[in-house]
């Protein structure tokens, strides 16, 4: 047993790689197969070495040549091998396999498994560290059908021995806390780092599915992996289920509006179609080829101290219900994001934001952490191929409209100002709606909570039956 410490504090006794995988060799009910591309049979491994394996598995394998792989799990159109799509054929075929070959008569009381893996290492130049999808297909009844649990990881080390090793062991947290967490997903979640370092692996997405995970909302998975520092960014269809940053933004245009949401508002919505029209109309943008993304940050979520998970839940569904992609990032400076999405793409990016935002940006406070202060920040955020969209403010004393031509900054950065804004980095809104320049979703937030009226016509169409039916944000029944 592993015993965690926080000074001299004992928290909680972790079993070792190889306790956990001894208790799964003892269970006489849990057999299964073990599938492993790219980096050798790490994971089964630790089963065989902890003694008792026999009891346990089925049949390890690795289909290493792409035509072996080929002719067992198929053809993928795109000829890739490392996706999700290839796990979940794996973890499908072998899972098939157990059932027709292992007669349920002669193993009633069996917990069928299928573990796999599709990984690449890092390469031989060290330039491409690698990554990878990993998921168990399992039972917790015989009669019940299968659960899963997908993930995909990107390996920080530089050693291709060492990304083998931590493979295995994230293999072994995985298949324990399928079968002994599967009732607490969030501490399942955690376990995954059991005996790994964040320096070591990034998990960047992950998904539960099953009859056992059918109360699990994936978006706040997602959430937790975010909070927990497994990843600085996570993304989420309007399905709720989580999509892999690197593959939705890979080669892409991005557009991004960042904002509380809570709720989402006219101005949000308006702020979003009238920067996407402009965006999509850059002769360096393809329409076709374009990602809009809703981000919210981690800070904003922690805005008002710990992170109400029913409060994010509630901007997730309505952002969701609208049809678009939500983000939640750990990126509370702009530059921070954009050196992210550069990760993935070259392409022409966009940010959509309130003159407000511009303020801030524009303060250096944010970049006492940087040793070239703001002139290092504004450097990373411009040197990409990046326009910013500006929705205009309306200032509460003049009565006056501030864009990018009368807005006010420090005048010690009254120059780089101009400089960017001569450049065309800065683009105004301009024909936006007067009257949207008077809501605010704080305000609408607390007519909300108090029962008030005359929230629903500031909101997009059909948000407001929908925090009514389902209550969202401390709704209640206006009084009489």
């Amino acid at each position: 047993m592993a015993i965690k410490l926080k000074g001299d504090v004992e928290l909680s006794l972790i079993p070792s790689i190889k306790d956990k995988s001894l208790k799964i060799n003892l269970n006489r009910n849990i057999y299964g197969t073990f599938a492993e591309i790219g980096a050798g049979q790490e994971t089964v491994r630790n089963f065989f070495r902890a003694g008792g394996a026999s009891g346990t598995i089925a049949k390890a394998m690795s289909a290493y040549d792409k035509d072996f792989s080929d002719a067992i799990y198929g053809v993928e159109n795109d000829k890739r091998y490392v996706t999700e799509k290839r796990l979940k054929k794996m973890l499908s075929h072998e899972v098939e396999l157990i059932e027709d070959r292992l007669s349920r008569s002669k193993h009633p009381d069996k917990l069928f498994f299928s573990y796999a893996n599709t990984v690449a290492t890092i390469d031989f130049a060290k330039k491409f560290k690698g990554h990878g999808w990993v998921g168990i297909k399992f039972q917790l009844d015989p009669l019940e059908d299968y659960n899963e649990i997908v993930l995909h990881i990107r390996f920080k080390e530089t050693d291709a021995r060492l990304q083998q090793e931590t493979l295995g062991k994230l293999g072994v947290n995985l298949i324990y806390g399928a079968f002994y967490m599967n009732d607490k997903p969030k501490d399942l979640l955690a376990s995954f780092y059991d005996h790994i370092e964040k320096d070591q692996l990034e998990i960047d997405m992950v998904n539960f599915s099953g009859p056992r995970f059918a109360y699990v909302d994936n978006r706040l998975m997602s959430l937790h992996l975010v909070k927990n520092e497994m990843t600085n960014a996570v993304m989420f269809g309007p399905d709720g289920n989580n999509l892999l940053p690197a593959q939705e933004l890979y080669k892409k245009n991005i557009l991004t509006l960042r904002g509380s949401f809570r709720p989402v508002t006219k101005v949000n919505i308006d702020m979003f179609e009238k920067s996407k029209e402009l965006f999509c109309n850059e002769k360096r943008v393809d329409k076709d080829k374009t990602r809009v993304i809703f981000e919210i940050t981690l800070s904003n979520l922690r805005a008002e101290g710990e992170i109400d998970e029913k409060d994010f839940l509630d901007r997730a569904e309505l952002l969701c219900s609208l049809g678009e992609t939500v983000m939640i990032t750990n990126f509370q400076e702009y530059y921070k994001l954009i050196e992210y999405y550069s990760e993935f793409t070259k392409k022409r990016m966009g940010l959509t934001m309130g003159i407000y935002n511009l303020i801030q940006i524009f303060d250096e406070k944010y970049y006492r952490n940087l040793s070239g202060g703001i002139l290092e920040a504004f450097g990373k955020l411009f040197h990409r191929d990046l326009k910013v969209y500006l929705y205009p403010l309306k200032d509460k004393e003049t009565g006056k409209v501030v864009d990018s031509n009368n807005v006010k900054v420090h005048p010690r950065l009254k120059e780089m100002y101009k400089y960017f804004k001569f450049n065309g980095k800065f683009v105004d809104i301009e024909d936006f709606d007067p009257q949207f320049l008077e809501i605010f979703s704080r305000k609408i937030l607390k007519m909300i909570k108090d029962g008030e009226s005359g929230w629903e016509e500031l909101l997009p169409e059909g948000i407001p039956e929908i925090i009514k039916a389902d209550r969202l944000f401390g709704y209640r029944r206006k009084r009489n």
